[in-house]
């Protein structure tokens, strides 16, 4: 069995330490543990493997079992290095029972709930919905959202369990946030909703007007031509470094033509629209009386009133093995089996609604926020302390793609999955460019409460 290099000697002889104590104890899960997660245990450091070193010893039977978990605890801290600060018993004490709470209230396996700590699930603390009553006669189709004061942010998921392999720094630091309650619609714009738009006003969206040299001042005149970007999966397994090899502007993509000039939307009245820009969101939201939500508006109203949880619906991905949001599974981007129920897009309402009554918060396709996009702009808000309504900041900033301003999409897609992509969890955030569309981008709106409903009593 080859270990992982160890950065110090003492460093190595505590892992042999743990891997001859757990394998006395007939533990093997620890030293599997250690084996194949080296980032995992660097992260946890000495004080956090007090905590599983417990509750391996925990979960042993017999008073042999037990004494050797006493053991091993007393090992591990033994091998600390004569030079690392100690902390006070009362210190560690509490830390600990904190961090054993936490994951026994959370649900998450032991070095998920670590892990979560570490990357910022420490700083969540709870929602304090706003004292209001639930309006008369709310709009079909909408829900309300009683607004409150809620932990914004999200933390970094790499090592745990359908983590992936973005650390999501944009996402903190978790800051306080305060929004008026509203309503927002159940389901992303359909189809159907969209198309009663477009014949009641005549409306073309961005991807069904012709694009002008001035927009694309480099473009070769033959190449400005209507058309959307459209997910092309390549024939055989490439590298995840370049996503040109399965996106395409695709001539004739729309709304009405999701896949191409060939394709149509017939049968599929009760599909989110896809093929979506910025600026066609807002055109419909304002024919419709409403608005996009801020993107403060969209996570509280994701988290369904739970504080810090991973994904919309919990902490679990599949809980009780149940897929819970349309997201890709297969090797990505080559083949999406299905095993949701569903290859490509989803019909609305095929997955169960969050606590607010929000169905597909999660996956199936990206969804537009009014804000500005910059990844600096939660350190901004919690250097301010508590925030009320924020609007986003006033101008956009994607260090990805300087000089190209960016509106927030949250909610993630059909296309996300731990191999690549994972920002169907609740915290995540994305971006986009306001004129830009593709058939993995939707939407959904809300509406401010009538005048004298917002006034939240605290």
């Amino acid at each position: 069995m080859q270990d992982f290099p160890p950065h110090t000697p003492g460093e190595f002889l505590r892992i042999l330490r743990v891997k001859a104590v757990c394998a006395a104890a007939g533990v093997k899960k620890a030293i599997t543990l250690i084996n194949s997660a080296p980032n995992n245990y660097e992260l946890f450091a000495i004080p956090e493997i007090l905590t599983l070193a417990f509750i391996i010893g925990r979960m042993s039977k017999g008073i042999f079992h037990n004494y050797v978990a006493i053991c091993l605890l007393g090992i591990i801290a033994s091998c600390n290095n004569e030079n690392e600060k100690q902390l006070p018993a009362a210190d560690i004490t509490s830390q600990r029972v904190d961090a054993a709470i936490s994951c026994t209230k959370m649900g998450v396996p032991i070095v998920d709930s670590l892990l979560y700590e570490k990357g910022g699930g420490r700083d969540f603390r709870e929602t304090v919905l706003a004292k209001v009553a639930v309006p008369m006669n709310i709009p079909a189709g909408m829900v309300f959202i009683p607004g409150g004061e809620f932990s914004m942010g999200g933390i970094n998921p790499v090592g745990m369990l359908d983590g992936g392999k973005e650390n999501m720094n944009d996402a903190r630091p978790v800051h306080r946030v305060y929004v008026n309650p509203f309503l927002m619609d159940a389901t992303e714009v359909t189809n159907a909703e969209f198309a009663a738009f477009v014949k009641a006003t005549g409306y073309k969206t961005v991807a069904e007007i012709t694009p002008t040299k001035e927009e694309f001042p480099t473009a070769p005149i033959e190449n400005l031509v209507a058309g959307s970007v459209v997910f092309s999966p390549p024939s055989s397994k490439v590298t995840l470094d370049d996503h040109f090899q399965w996106w395409n502007y695709i001539h004739g993509a729309s709304w009405m033509h999701p896949s191409g000039p060939n394709s149509n939307i017939r049968g599929m009245d009760s599909f989110p629209v896809v093929h979506i820009a910025w600026e066609d969101a807002m055109a419909y939201a304002k024919w419709a009386g409403k608005r996009l939500p801020t993107e403060a508006e969209w996570e509280f109203a994701a988290r369904g009133g739970a504080t810090g949880t991973l994904y919309a619906w919990g902490n679990l991905m599949k809980p009780e093995n149940r897929w819970m949001a349309n997201i890709y599974e297969g090797e990505f981007p080559v083949k999406d089996i299905g095993l949701d129920g569903y290859i490509g897009i989803a019909p609305v309402k095929k997955f169960p609604a969050n606590g607010y009554g929000l169905y597909d918060i999660a996956g199936n396709v990206w969804e537009w926020c009014a804000d500005w996009y910059r990844p600096d702009y939660y350190t901004k808000l919690a250097n301010e302390g508590l925030a009320k309504n924020p609007h986003g900041p006033n101008d956009s900033f994607d260090p990805s793609e300087p000089g190209v301003a960016k509106k927030v999409q949250r909610g993630g897609s059909f296309l996300c999955t731990d191999q690549y992509c994972t920002r169907y969890m609740v915290g995540t955030r994305g971006k986009g460019e306001p004129r830009s569309a593709s058939n993995h981008v939707g939407f959904r709106c809300v509406k401010d409460l009538p005048s004298g409903k917002n006034l939240a009593l605290k």
